[in-house]
C-alpha cells in the first residue's frame, strides 16, 4: 500500500510529544513490512526539507500554523492520485484531507481533544474562542470521516462534537528489562512529564507539600524541563529533585527505584508514562481525568478526585506500603507491543475506510511513490 500520513510535527521536532513517538513507531513498522510511507510534517529547526528515515519519506514545510497550507499544497502538486490511504493526524486542527483527497479512502486519527487545555494554555478570551468555538468546529469538519482514537475517554469527548464514526486503536511500549536497581529506602514518588500547564505539576508539588507534614522523610522527583520549570523550582517544598530531561536509560533507572508515579494532568489521550512505570513495577496515583481514567486503572494505579489534597491522602495510606513491598515488575498496563500496535491501526484503518475489498490483491508496496 502507499499510505500518506500528515501530522504538525514529527519526532525531529524540539517539541515533539507522545503523539509523534506513536507516528514515528507505527510508520517505521509499516515500512518495514513493505508499504510506501510518507509523512507530511512541520520544518524542523535543523532537519532538512525531505529526507527518509527507518524507510519512511518525510516531507517538510511550513511551522506551527503554515504546515496546513503547506500541506495542501504539496499534495496537490506531488501527491494527488499517489496514494492508497491518507490518515490526517489531528492535534487540535485536522488538516481537512477529506475535503481535498480527490477521492482517496481517508481516516483521522485523533489521541485528544483539548477543551479543557485552551484554559490552561491561552488567557481569555483566546482560551473561549479556542475552546467554544474553534476546536467544535474543526472536529465537526471530521463527520464522515472515520475517525481512530486511543482511549474510551479520548471516544467519548470525540462524540459529543456529533462524530460517531469512531474506531478504538491501542496504544504502545517499548519493552524494556528492569534496571538492576534497588528501591529508594526513603518512600519516593515520582513525576515524569513536560513541565507545562497542562500537566498541573504545582498540584504535585502542593501534594508533596501536605504529605511531608505526615511523612517528613518522603522524597519526590521531578523529572523533564518546560516553560515552568523555574517557577515550579521557587514553588518546590524541601525533599525535592528536579532531574531535568533525561535519557530513556536513565528515567527507566528513575522510575524503578521509585515507590510511585503521580499523574496530574488536566487531561490526556492516554498517558504512556504510566505503563512505562508499571513496566518497572511501579504503581501510579492519577487524577480522575480523561486519558487518566483509562490509563491508570488498566495499570493496576488508583484514581483520585482532580486535587492536591486528594492526591496528598492517597500516597500518605497507600505509599508507606509500597515502600515496604513494592510492586513487581513486568506490567506493562493497557499498552501492547508497537508491532501489534502498528498492524492493529491499518487493520482498522483500511476497515474503517472500507478498503479492503480494493487492496484485497494489492502486494505491500506495489505502484509509485
Amino acid at each position: 500500500m502507499r499510505i500518506c500520513v500528515f501530522n504538525w510535527k514529527d519526532t525531529a521536532h524540539p517539541e515533539a510529544g507522545g503523539a509523534e513517538v506513536y507516528t514515528h513507531e507505527v510508520l517505521t513498522r509499516w515500512a518495514a513490512a513493505g508499504h510506501r510511507v510518507t509523512l507530511v510534517t512541520a520544518a524542523a529547526p535543523g532537519a532538512p526539507a525531505t529526507e527518509s528515515r527507518a524507510g519512511v519519506r518525510i516531507v517538510r514545510g511550513g511551522g506551527p500554523l503554515g504546515v496546513y497550507r503547506a500541506a495542501r499544497q504539496w499534495y496537490g502538486t506531488h501527491g494527488a492520485g499517489r496514494f492508497d490511504l491518507l490518515v490526517d493526524e489531528v492535534n487540535t486542527r485536522p488538516f481537512g484531507c477529506a475535503a481535498w483527497s480527490a477521492g482517496t479512502p481517508t481516516v483521522a486519527l485523533v489521541h485528544q481533544v483539548a477543551r479543557e487545555i485552551w484554559d490552561a494554555r491561552f488567557p481569555a478570551p483566546l482560551s473561549w474562542l479556542g475552546r467554544y468555538v474553534a476546536e467544535p468546529h474543526w472536529l465537526r469538519s471530521l463527520r464522515g470521516t472515520p475517525v481512530l482514537t486511543v482511549s474510551p475517554s479520548s471516544r467519548d469527548s470525540l462524540r459529543a462534537y456529533g462524530l460517531r464514526d469512531l474506531h478504538l486503536v491501542p496504544e504502545g511500549l517499548t519493552r524494556r528489562p528492569r534496571p538492576a536497581v534497588p528501591r529508594e529506602q526513603a518512600p519516593t514518588v515520582l513525576f515524569v512529564g513536560r513541565l507545562s500547564p497542562v500537566k498541573r505539576v504545582d498540584h504535585v508539588l502542593a501534594a508533596f507539600a501536605l504529605l511531608r507534614r505526615r511523612m517528613p522523610e518522603a522524597r519526590l522527583w521531578v523529572v523533564g524541563d518546560g516553560p515552568e520549570r523555574a517557577r515550579l523550582e521557587r514553588l518546590a517544598p524541601p525533599g525535592t529533585v528536579f532531574h531535568g530531561r533525561v535519557p530513556t536509560a536513565r528515567r527507566d533507572e528513575l522510575l524503578a527505584r521509585a515507590h510511585v508515579l503521580v499523574a496530574t494532568s488536566i487531561r490526556e489521550g492516554w498517558a504512556l508514562v504510566v505503563d512505562e512505570a508499571a513496566a518497572m513495577g511501579t504503581p501510579t496515583i492519577g487524577y480522575r481525568r480523561p486519558g487518566l481514567c483509562d490509563s491508570v486503572p488498566a495499570a493496576g494505579g488508583r484514581l483520585v478526585a482532580p486535587h492536591p489534597a486528594a492526591l496528598a491522602r492517597e500516597l500518605a495510606e497507600h505509599l508507606p506500603a509500597l515502600a515496604a513491598a513494592p510492586a513487581p515488575a513486568g506490567w506493562a498496563g493497557g499498552a501492547l507491543p508497537w508491532d501489534e500496535v502498528a498492524e492493529a491501526v491499518l487493520r482498522t484503518a483500511v476497515e474503517a475506510a472500507a478498503l479492503a475489498p480494493r487492496l484485497t490483491s494489492a502486494t505491500p508496496g506495489s505502484g509509485p511513490r
